[in-house]
């Protein structure tokens, strides 16, 4: 057999193509953010830090309505290789494509090895859109989607009592990481009734046996868990919360993310696949479950698009499964159009990996002077490395408005647990209350307009009140006012 023939037969194996993914999922990830923790990711690593490293459990060194899990995942990447993006990103490739593997059993198990493969590709390639928070590789969605992915394939292919049990325990763990891994639950718990009432009571028994477990570790690893209801839920749904937006932006946001993104090239295959299989079945329940769990939450950061991604891929997959099986139509081509049809723009890493290779400078002179911009994400760790140098180990520092890049590369302690802005109205009192009582060695005020956009008046005119009787102005730096406490 020549060369030629043996490419022409050659087709590649399932783990051919997750490994491909994986390497640009890492190349989109590595190479972007300005090679610094993301805001998010800055948020999460100081508060495990100052859990593995201060002793302060989550939501007593710190304040963000996440999952004390993700705050651990942080907190040992600083426990083990110091502040650095780079650990939570190739873990969270890893654990993206041990889901894109089961993503391929579940599509492989219901239509055969083509619409697994057709999955893999699919599923991998729109996890790398921008519309769908392709750089966030580490954030929670996908810790939470990987066990729910895993939980339906155990329920999918359970063999006896024990099977409910396990992927229900599973998904509890991804409850765990994400309350709204609550949506695919249901999905799964229908499922489970539509085989038998004791299925369904069994894999109910797993996923609270796996809340269960989390929550006594929690309680033995000393987490008020008074305080992770408070902070994952009640705290989020208030005024001032992050779900706190008017009809008119939800409207906006749901038209820009559903109509104008990568995401409107999977309608067409949803609707070939609700035509051929006319009806709703199990696919169908877990994206609709999904898509009422994202609006509920509202938001719409592109990150949560990746709870609706596996159902999304997973119908389209059968549907392009279903065209090559019906049309005789040749896998490789069919394959090879997807992957170009899918595939995102790599712009930004590719223009970071140049400025590697070629050590080009960035531009300071514009920082400092009108107009004042909002500085790139890079200079925060600059800033936050500058910051470090010029303030005692035991001295507290406190950088006003949405500065935790800035706070977790000072790697000092900020005077309050609010130390990026939270405005609810429990936030704002105890904010006040932490800052009346702990007098920071160092204050940042922002200069750029966003500050005054998004941060209420009076947690300004408090901020501006306390420089002025207690502070003295050391200069400026990357659009941030610096002040020292006067002696």
């Amino acid at each position: 057999m020549t060369l030629k023939e043996t490419a022409r037969r050659w087709e590649p194996a399932p783990w051919h193509l997750i490994i491909f993914l994986a390497l640009l999922q890492l190349l989109l990830t590595l190479l972007t953010n300005g090679f610094t923790l993301s805001f998010d990711e800055a948020m999460w690593h100081y508060i495990g830090r100052n859990w593995f490293r201060n002793g302060l459990v989550p939501y007593a060194g710190g304040i963000d309505n996440k999952s004390p899990l993700i705050f651990a995942i942080f907190g040992l990447s600083d426990k083990f290789f110091g502040v650095n993006y780079w650990f939570p990103r190739v873990l969270g490739t890893v654990l993206q494509s041990a889901a894109i593997y089961y993503v391929y059993k579940i599509a492989k198990h219901i239509s055969g090895e083509q619409a697994g493969k057709l999955a893999i590709l699919v599923y991998g390639l729109s996890l790398l859109w921008h519309s769908t928070g392709g750089r966030y590789v580490s954030y929670t969605e996908t810790y939470d989607v990987l066990f729910i992915v895993i939980a339906f394939y155990l329920y999918l292919t359970a063999q006896n009592e024990k099977g409910f049990f396990v992927s229900g325990f599973i998904a509890g763990i991804g409850f765990g990481f994400r309350l709204t891994a609550f949506f695919g639950i249901i999905a799964i718990f229908i499922g489970c009734l539509q085989k038998s009432k004791k299925s369904g009571l069994l894999f109910c028994t797993g996923v609270l046996s796996g809340i269960l477990f989390l929550f006594l570790i929690g309680f033995f690893a000393g987490i008020n868990l008074h305080a992770v209801l408070t902070y994952m839920l009640t705290d989020n749904f208030g005024p001032g919360s992050a779900t706190d937006h008017p009809l008119s932006w939800r409207i906006e946001n749901f038209s820009d993310k559903f109509f104008f993104s990568g995401v409107a090239l999977f309608y067409p295959l949803i609707i070939i696949y609700l035509f051929i299989k006319r009806k709703v079945d199990l696919f169908v329940l877990w994206l609709i479950f999904e898509f009422v769990g994202f609006n509920i939450v509202g938001i719409y950061d592109t990150a949560h698009f990746k709870e609706l991604l596996p159902a999304l891929s997973l119908m389209s997959a059968f549907s392009i499964a279903y065209l090559v099986n019906t049309y005789k139509l040749p896998l490789k081509p069919v394959m090879v159009i997807i992957f170009i049809i899918f595939l995102p723009k790599f712009s930004e890493p590719l223009s970071n990996l140049k400025k590697i290779l070629w050590k080009e400078p960035g531009n300071t002179e514009i920082y400092c002077q009108k107009p004042f911009i909002k500085p790139e994400e890079g200079y925060a760790k600059k800033l936050g490395g500058w910051v470090k140098s010029n303030t005692a180990v035991q001295d507290m520092v406190f950088v006003a408005g949405f500065g935790a890049q800035v706070q977790a590369y000072s790697e000092r302690l900020s005077p309050t647990v609010y130390f990026n802005v939270t405005q609810t109205p429990i936030a704002k009192k105890r904010f006040y209350e932490d800052l009346s009582v702990n007098k920071p060695a160092m204050i940042l005020i922002p200069l750029f307009s966003e500050y005054e956009q998004h941060v209420d008046l009076d947690m300004r005119q408090y901020i501006d009140d306390l420089v002025k009787k207690q502070y003295i102005l050391y200069g400026c730096m990357y659009n941030y006012n610096i002040y020292k406490i006067k002696k």
